[in-house]
């Protein structure tokens, strides 16, 4: 005897707005942020233009793989298209790598040379940019709490915005001292800020392919919690894995103790997995002792 108790269907949908919103606000933003940035010669304005490029490309894909989630999955595919998102934030967490990477490097060749930056004009561009990260920020602060693909956006989302602040701050001391190392000191700043952070998502989107148990689980207590419940003689083959955000899922084999009700121990199972871990996605087998998992050769 076997219970399945079915996926639920994905929250990513209503993020969709919000994306939309952010994305055309990045879109045109960036186009202004590289203009500005060419005419001041502010690496500081075009690292985060080219953060901000990464942005665009991260909110389109999240948008797309919220478009082919919600899209009915042919029958060869299983589990659906829920895992698009976590390809699309582990994309995004390598191209925000790369965004770091090209950010210090042309800070170290600014160092050496610094070159003349117009202060005024890049203090006008950053201000601007500040506002229309913090709308992006905002619409999208709540789907980041359910979405590892929205996270992704969002995080990219608050980089720009702290950049932003940082860009202020060296527009008004090249502005007022003529310090222009204050530009390629920021520039730098924005790219170790972003690493840490995109290591973090990678490591999430990483540990999510690889159906490793969601972070804080432990798949032995869960085993020995199952263990424990009237009419259970043994668990095995248990596996706790997450299919996407907020959507994790079990298996397991149950062997029911001698004269124990079968269905009531597969609903004491699935309701412990379901009501005290979270997992709503769960597919038990309940075989008595003498059960054979070796496959009946033909």
């Amino acid at each position: 005897m076997s219970g399945d108790h079915g996926v639920g269907g994905s929250a990513a949908g209503r993020h969709k707005r919000p994306l939309q919103a952010a994305f055309a606000l990045t879109l045109a933003y960036m186009v202004a942020e590289v203009v500005g940035g060419l005419v001041t010669n502010s690496l500081a304005l075009l690292s985060d233009a080219a953060h901000m490029g990464t942005d665009v490309i991260g909110l389109g894909m999240a948008l797309a793989a919220i478009h082919f989630a919600s899209r009915p999955a042919p029958a060869h595919r299983t589990y659906g298209t829920y895992r698009l998102e976590v390809l699309a934030a582990l994309a995004n967490s390598v191209l925000l790598f790369g965004v770091a990477g090209y950010v210090l490097f042309e800070a170290y060749r600014r160092f050496r040379a610094p070159p003349e930056v117009l202060g005024v004009p890049m203090l006008v561009v950053a201000v601007i940019g500040l506002l229309v990260n913090l709308a992006s920020f905002r619409l999208l602060m709540a789907g980041s709490k359910e979405s590892l693909n929205v996270k992704g956006a969002f995080l990219e989302v608050m980089s720009d915005l702290l950049g932003s602040i940082g860009v202020i701050v060296a527009a008004v001391v090249v502005a007022t001292t003529g310090w222009t190392y204050a530009d390629p000191l920021i520039g730098a700043g924005i790219g170790l800020f972003i690493i840490p952070r995109t290591y973090k998502l990678c490591a999430q989107a990483v540990r999510i392919l690889i159906e490793a148990a969601p972070p804080g689980m432990d798949v032995e207590a869960v085993r020995a919690r199952i263990a424990g419940l009237p009419g259970v003689a043994g668990v095995h083959d248990l596996h706790v894995w997450t299919l996407t955000s907020g959507m994790d899922a079990a298996s397991g084999h149950v062997v029911v103790a001698d004269g124990a009700d079968h269905h009531g121990v597969l609903d004491r199972v699935t309701g412990v997995l379901t009501d005290e871990y979270g997992i709503a996605h769960t597919t038990i087998q309940c075989e008595t002792a003498d059960h054979d998992d070796r496959p009946t050769p033909i």
